[in-house]
């Protein structure tokens, strides 16, 4: 036989800090096994975006020039 009970996250927190300590640590450890292992960073997409394309300074000077010519026009 099986009974299915619906409760809040927040009741559960509740009832997780009414145990007693042997137990605590018995679930908390229960938890934490079933963790998923985290990734580890996607070197390949890390290289791709680093060996990306970027701007000269040049460019960026341009930019800037044409932002502040932008911001004057809006102003009149």
């Amino acid at each position: 036989m099986q009974v299915q009970v619906d409760i809040d996250f927040n009741q559960l927190v509740q009832l997780a800090k009414k145990l007693p300590v042997p137990q605590w640590n018995e679930l908390k450890a229960e938890v934490e096994k079933n963790l998923p292992v985290q990734m580890e960073p996607d070197t390949d997409f890390i290289k791709l975006l680093l060996s990306g394309p970027t701007f000269s300074e040049e460019q960026l000077n341009e930019i800037a020039e044409t932002r502040k010519a932008i911001n004057q026009w809006r102003t009149k």
